[in-house]
């Protein structure tokens, strides 16, 4: 059974539409499993779950997918800037969308540079196909850096934000 990307994205809007909290596919070459977690907000779709990721698998990804991934192995994430320690962990894009740091334009940002975070708490949206998909920290720790502007369209996988674990 092969999933291709755009399979992925429609099972994953999908389950944001539905009463279903997860969803699993299996096959002879992977099991998949789609979780929500929390309950849905007014207006936007259940919280996702940030993958996390340490800086140093991170830079030793290719930043860039030559061919379509096979559906065993994960889409590899963009490269971390030279310099970043190696004790930081990213927090990452689990889609393609657009990134948004607070819940309206007029109301203040989720998380920024220096804030001390928890596990399970809201640090940024990520818009996908109209839906307001709220990206959770795995992790508790300090915001080192924000690597996407407000606005900005972002890809799966991609790095958000580095944070310093605590």
């Amino acid at each position: 059974m092969e999933l291709s990307v755009t399979d992925l994205r429609e099972l994953v809007a999908a389950l944001g539409q539905s009463d279903l909290v997860e969803l699993t596919l299996k096959s002879t070459d992977f099991e998949l499993t789609l979780r929500k977690s929390g309950a849905i907000v007014a207006g936007a779709a259940a919280p996702v779950v940030a993958q996390v990721v340490t800086a140093e698998e991170t830079m030793a990804a290719s930043p860039v997918p030559t061919a379509d991934p096979s559906p065993l192995a994960p889409a590899a994430p963009p490269a971390t800037p030279p310099g970043k320690g190696s004790d930081l962990l990213s927090i990452s894009s689990p889609m393609v969308g657009t990134f948004y740091r607070s819940p309206a334009p007029e109301e203040p940002a989720f998380v920024g540079v220096g804030d001390r975070i928890t596990s399970g708490q809201t640090v940024c949206i990520i818009e996908a196909m109209k839906l307001m998909n709220e990206l959770e920290a795995e992790i508790s720790g300090e915001i080192v850096e924000i690597m996407v502007e407000n606005g900005q369209p972002v890809e799966f996988g991609q790095t958000l934000m580095l944070v310093r674990p605590v």
